[in-house]
């Protein structure tokens, strides 16, 4: 709730039904009355407006803009060094593929496979040669890992059923679902070739499901060089995966540098944390008084004027943009306390604390929409989007619906013909895509027509599909958020209030710098006057009993 909403209200001519002695007045203690209305008044006041009112300086503002530019500083200083670590893992990930795949070429990964018996032989000898002799062949630092006196040993894992018999002549198979494992070891620098080391080797392809080299390596963590057989297509597709560990060295030294960077960079982490701390626990103080003014409020109108407080009128006192700033505050401390530790290769969670640091700042940002608002020309929008909100949600779970049944649909039919419904995932990519006009064409010519039946299916599921999403549904999606506009442009040219709790601030007509405000007694006197109003209205309907 913002002050253009409740606040401006005084300025209209009408006589608000809230005027009426026995409806807000409810024939006692006007002035207590008056000191309620005051007091929720000046809640819903902008900062500016505030500062008139009692010359409290707008902290909360202050430390909103001062924690905005520090957090995109420190955002922008992380997304940098995160780049470097990215950049590092990727020319690693390709270093060693071009070290220990057999023939490998850039961006020929789809299609790397083997289909010959002696080929898959060929490829892990290969990487095994390749592996013991690497420190003759790579120009990086890579050294192998070392267990006490004894390196860590390349392990060789073949998976497959435990027994099986296959005869594709007569259409007949016997197979035993149970997978077995065996693993052999080869230790580095200490062999020449796979026959050399291992002579008794040998791959079961008829059962075989997957062939599993695993080697560590200093510098990058863990290498797997997969051969999958689990299609038994008679193509072998071969898969390299590294899985990175970064830890601080043991000892290092680097002349001509200093840790000073370190350092000052962790002081500007702790400042972020000890500002974020600040913003908390103001918003969440204001936070709290908005729920003490809304019971105090609904006690008055319970109470004393036999009215219920509509579930509109409470969500007013919970200023969501305070919550958002909470969640905003606690995610960037939790990212804050990480990236330190990262900085101090205590952890290395680059992923987590990217999530939390990203977030943070992104809601930082949509908090600046909140100082938006109090300008009334840009209020619309936030009002129009705050209206909508609830239509919007039930619309799209009705729209979700339909959406969700042509991905089955299309995947259970269409996935066998066409790579975009291969999966869920990338089916429901592929929707979305077309409910924005992108990749349409193609994913109409990319249809392979091998079914007359399934290819004219096609046709009408993605016809049907276009003209739903598109003509339909999208158009009103936008007639809800055109209607609301329409709806909240004619209130603010109207400028009578819409709800109860409006029509109750309304009478008060006290402008910020009248001087009303900076009365000592409205501190106080509001919850003591509905406190002792409730009491002596229990006690008359007591005696009357």
């Amino acid at each position: 709730m913002e002050s253009s909403d409740l606040y401006d209200v005084y300025e209209t001519d009408t006589p608000p039904s809230w005027a009426d002695h026995h409806q807000h007045q409810c024939a006692e203690e006007p002035d207590n009355v008056e000191c309620l209305r005051r007091k929720i008044k000046y809640f819903f006041m902008n900062p500016c407006e505030k500062y008139h009112a009692r010359g409290r300086k707008p902290w909360k503002l202050i430390l909103q803009i001062i924690k905005i530019a520090i957090i995109t500083i420190q955002l922008v200083s992380f997304g940098l060094s995160n780049q470097m670590v990215v950049t590092f893992k990727e020319e690693n990930l390709m270093t060693f593929k071009h070290l220990f795949l057999k023939d490998y070429v850039d961006g020929g990964m789809d299609t790397y496979a083997v289909y010959r018996q002696q080929d898959v032989y060929g490829h892990i000898d290969y990487i095994i040669e390749q592996y013991g002799h690497l420190h003759n062949i790579t120009v990086g630092n890579h050294e192998y890992e070392k267990n006490g006196a004894v390196y860590t040993p390349l392990s060789l894992c073949q998976e497959y059923y435990r027994n099986g018999t296959i005869f594709p002549g007569n259409e007949t198979f016997e197979i035993d679902a149970q997978v077995q494992t065996d693993c052999l070891k080869v230790y580095p620098m200490y062999h020449q070739s796979l026959r050399e080391v291992l002579p008794h080797f040998e791959l079961y392809f008829k059962r075989m499901l997957s062939v599993t080299v695993t080697f560590v390596l200093k510098a990058i963590n863990l290498q797997t060089i997969t051969f999958n057989n689990q299609a038994h297509s008679g193509r072998i597709k071969v898969d390299l995966e590294n899985d990175v560990d970064i830890n601080e060295c043991r000892d290092w030294k680097v002349t001509g540098a200093s840790a000073r960077s370190i350092y000052l960079t962790v002081l500007f982490d702790c400042l972020i944390i000890i500002t974020c701390v600040t913003s908390f626990t103001l918003c969440t103080r204001s936070v709290i008084n908005g729920i003490q003014l809304q019971l105090a409020y609904t006690l008055y109108c319970r109470n004393l004027c036999n009215k219920k407080v509509p579930m509109s009128d409470k969500l007013e006192f919970v200023n969501g943009w305070y919550i958002l700033i909470i969640v905003s505050d606690t995610l960037t401390i939790i990212g804050s306390v990480l990236k330190i530790e990262i900085q101090t290769k205590v952890l290395t969670s680059y992923d987590i604390c990217s999530i939390l640091l990203g977030t943070g700042t992104m809601f930082v940002w949509i908090g600046v929409i909140r100082y938006m608002g109090y300008f009334r020309k840009y209020n619309i929008l936030i009002l129009t989007l705050r209206a909508a909100f609830p239509n919007v949600i039930r619309f799209i779970c009705c729209a979700g619906i339909i959406y969700l049944s042509y991905c089955f649909c299309g995947w259970i039919v269409l996935g066998p013909y066409h790579e975009k419904f291969r999966t869920l995932n990338t089916v429901s990519e592929c929707l979305f895509s077309l409910i924005n006009g992108d990749d349409m064409f193609p994913t109409f010519k990319n249809m392979r027509h091998k079914s007359s039946l399934v290819w004219t299916f096609s046709r009408v599921y993605l016809y049907t599909f276009v003209s739903l999403f598109i003509y339909m549904i999208l158009s009103l999606f936008i007639t809800i958020i055109t209607d609301t506009y329409d709806t909240i442009k004619q209130q603010q040219q109207s400028g009578a209030p819409t709800s109860e709790l409006q029509k109750f601030l309304s009478v008060c007509k006290d402008l910020p710098n009248s001087g009303v405000y900076r009365l000592n007694t409205t501190n106080s006197c509001f919850f003591n006057c509905c406190i002792n109003r409730c009491r002596k209205h229990q006690e008359r309907l007591t005696s009357e009993a």
